[in-house]
């Protein structure tokens, strides 16, 4: 088994095309380090809706350019075997270690396989590239990007010509023509012949965020942002400058792109600690709200005043006010979201005579829904223009939030007190998830299994009134990994991270309110539901 080991590292070696990770696999190679390289070659990274994700470094179960190279030449021969033998291919990166490599070698591959590749002038937001693939009439697109994954990660999310991202079958379509590349030496590279884009689709992708916005409206909000060391900053600038907001007072060491995110443990604005940075520039300069990006700048995070100090919105009431602040604008068509996000809005959409859809997670899904006008999901991202992008936006989400708080702000009015009224006319809708992050991924079956042998039949006191293995389907639902769990006043989905190694339970409970003046106390009543619902969850998963 070592010599096999060896054998297949060195053929790795031969071709490996980088010298920075040639070097590294040369030194395990040399200190004959089984352990190491049976990390890396004991299987190859999966191909999926999620296109590859993973740790940068040599080997086929790591991010590098041989994996890339193989990842661009199965998209290309795809591509020409949907009948695009000539199509355009957009490709966008973000600032992360390698990702501009990683974006010119899937130029160099798309024009060596004879279709035509266009690259984006340098990193910028995901949406971006979303909206480009639309505007050019490109065939794919392709983002180098691991969004708001730790700095020692890279991904490589796929496009198709509608502008939205892969879903089955043709992730499986795309992996078989991964794994029938042999060598890299028979994939032709030219080092010219593809095009680097100039400013000319930036520009037309900020144009498209005025018509987020009503003609008109007030444009007063204060806000403190972050990129998180991303891409976001000057895209988000030119947006606000364009749309006549003042001018965001910037978290500066939070502001340039940085590959290694220095200041945060996870450049995630969900993780804890990610936003001290934020909180303490907005106590400085008290404005009206705060905002973040992720650092591929695709979601877009909201914090507040509340009680003296700052309080993150969750995803679920960032969703429910930028869909009542466009029911209240008279948007028309339909509202969508994925299975995991709060009920609210189907409410809020039913109660405004407008279609509503739920979808399974991901806005690969939540995309393609018929005659969209709006769709979130409870992980921070919205899609509030889907003829121009058809994906999450952080920078449009922004922007409509911004005039929501602008539009309150007049009245003498705050985000939260929407949220207060939406509780009273619909009912305290509150979410929570219990999310567990795990070295060893068997954790995760272990506690799928568990679950599925021994479903739970009461959860916070409450009893199981349907027990649902997404596996198998729903009416609504093609079959995905989870388990879904109604109770009489509360849901709990319980599914695998699509990205990242975690079981995810999301939760939600649903509490009747009177008045204004019981919602103190629905408030209270909902945070015992939810910590007892964690308690008796975490137990039943055995986790």
């Amino acid at each position: 088994m070592h010599d096999d080991l060896l054998a297949r590292a060195k053929a790795w070696l031969a071709e490996d095309p980088d010298a920075d990770t040639r070097a590294e696999l040369a030194a395990l190679i040399d200190a004959e380090d089984h352990a190491e390289l049976t990390a890396r070659f004991s299987g190859t990274l999966q191909f999926g809706t999620a296109g590859l994700r993973g740790e940068l470094g040599a080997g086929p179960l790591r991010m590098n350019r041989s994996v890339v190279i193989r990842a661009a030449a199965g998209l290309a021969a795809y591509l020409k075997g949907q009948g695009h033998a000539d199509g355009l291919v957009v490709i966008g990166y973000d600032a992360r270690h390698k990702s501009e490599d990683f974006a010119r070698d899937t130029a160099a591959v798309m024009t060596g396989a004879g279709l035509r590749a266009a690259v984006l002038p340098r990193p910028l937001p995901t949406p971006v590239l979303a909206f480009a693939i639309r505007h050019l009439g490109a065939v794919a697109g392709v983002e180098v990007t691991a969004s708001h994954n730790p700095p020692r990660d890279n991904g490589y999310k796929v496009y198709l010509g509608d502008g939205s991202q892969i879903v089955p079958p043709a992730d499986a379509g795309i992996a078989a023509e991964i794994d029938a590349v042999r060598s890299l030496d028979d994939v032709p590279r030219p080092t010219t012949g593809w095009q680097t884009l100039d400013d000319s689709v930036l520009d037309a992708y900020l144009a498209r965020t005025d018509a987020v916005l009503s003609a008109g409206s007030p444009r007063t909000a204060r806000t403190v942002y972050t990129a998180m060391h991303g891409v976001g900053k000057d895209t988000l600038l030119a947006a606000f400058a364009r749309a006549g907001f003042p001018e965001p007072v910037l978290v500066t060491e939070q502001a340039e792109p940085d590959p290694d995110f220095p200041t945060v443990a996870f450049p995630n604005p969900e993780e804890p600690g990610a936003m001290d940075l934020s909180f303490a520039r907005a106590r400085a300069t008290e404005p009206d709200l705060v905002i973040a990006n992720d650092p591929d700048a695709d979601r877009c995070a909201v914090a507040v005043p509340s009680g003296g100090d700052w309080r993150m919105l969750r995803g679920d009431e960032v969703g429910a006010l930028l869909a009542a602040h466009l029911v209240t604008r008279g948007a028309r068509g339909t509202f969508a979201e994925s299975i995991v996000s709060s009920s609210l809005l189907g409410r809020i959409a039913g109660k405004a005579g407008l279609p509503y859809e739920e979808t399974l997670t991901g806005f690969k899904w939540i995309a393609r829904v018929e005659g969209l006008r709006y769709g979130y999901e409870e992980a921070l991202g919205y899609c509030v223009d889907p003829e121009g992008v058809r994906d999450k936006d952080g920078i449009t989400a922004a922007l409509l939030i911004t005039e929501l708080a602008s539009a309150l702000k007049e009245k003498g009015r705050t985000l939260p007190d929407l949220l207060d009224d939406l509780a009273v006319e619909h009912g305290l809708h509150a979410t929570d998830q219990l999310s567990v992050r795990v070295e060893d991924l068997s954790v995760i079956a272990a506690a799928m299994h568990r679950l599925r042998e021994q479903p739970p039949t009461r959860l916070a006191g409450l009893p199981v009134t349907r027990a649902e293995d997404l596996t198998r389907g729903t009416e609504s639902l093609p079959p995905t990994d989870g388990l879904r769990y109604t109770l009489d006043g509360a849901r709990v989905i319980v599914r695998p991270s699509g990205t990242e190694p975690k079981l995810k339970c999301y939760l939600e409970v649903v509490v009747p309110v009177t008045g204004h003046s019981a919602l103190p106390e629905a408030r209270a009543q909902a945070d015992a539901l939810l910590t007892a619902l964690k308690r008796d969850l975490s137990t039943a998963a055995g986790i």
